[in-house]
């Protein structure tokens, strides 16, 4: 019996949802300049023509990616706690959390925050890495909150962009634990925190 054109559609998102989410792992594991479409292929178990049904070249695959990102609820919730009129010490706790929660348990997660490293890396062609940095929506609001935990007297003293780099680094270090062996012991949220806090 023939498929509905109902049942093609599916299918058919279905498909491209699987070459998003398996690209995404594949980038983070490898970069962009890392990785080839042939290879990506290979990982994800298609023909290489089949990635170009939905995707006319890798640039446009990797922006689907980076709109996924972007649009990630954790980057969603860390805005909103940077905003929310609360003690920094506090939301530092619950992004911790949050973060270590989701790495453990999703390995989208995990790729997910090394994707946003890769992409930080990548962007670094000659910009001072203050520039690139704040391309980071990660960076941005964590920033925000570190200033004012810093006008509050509860994070340590130093420049916020580079406490969140140190930040942001255990959290990147972890996710690739996390996307690259299968035996680990995840941080505690007391010991992330340990690189901002008093």
């Amino acid at each position: 019996m023939p498929k509905s054109a109902q049942q093609c559609e599916e299918i058919r998102m279905q498909m491209r949802d699987k070459i998003l989410h398996q690209s995404m792992l594949y980038f983070a594991r490898n970069g962009f300049t890392g990785t080839k479409i042939s290879d990506l292929a290979k990982y994800i178990g298609i023909g290489q023509g089949t990635i170009y049904l939905y995707f006319e070249s890798k640039e446009e695959l990797f922006q689907e990616i980076r709109k996924m990102a972007a649009s990630e609820k954790d980057i969603k919730e860390l805005k909103l706690l940077a905003q929310l009129p609360i003690p920094a010490k506090i939301k530092i706790h619950q992004l911790s959390e949050s973060v270590l929660k989701q790495l453990e348990k999703s390995e989208s997660f995990a790729g997910m925050m090394a994707l946003n490293t890769q992409m930080l890396l990548e962007q670094d062609n000659g910009s001072s890495s203050d520039e690139t940095t704040y391309q980071s929506l990660l960076y941005t609001y964590m920033v925000k909150i570190l200033e004012q935990g810093q006008k509050e007297g509860t994070v340590v003293n130093g420049t916020p962009l580079k406490l969140a780099d140190y930040y942001w680094g255990v959290v990147y270090l972890y996710a690739l634990k996390k996307l690259f062996t299968t035996e680990y012991e995840m941080i505690s949220t007391a010991d992330l925190e340990r690189t901002v806090l008093k």
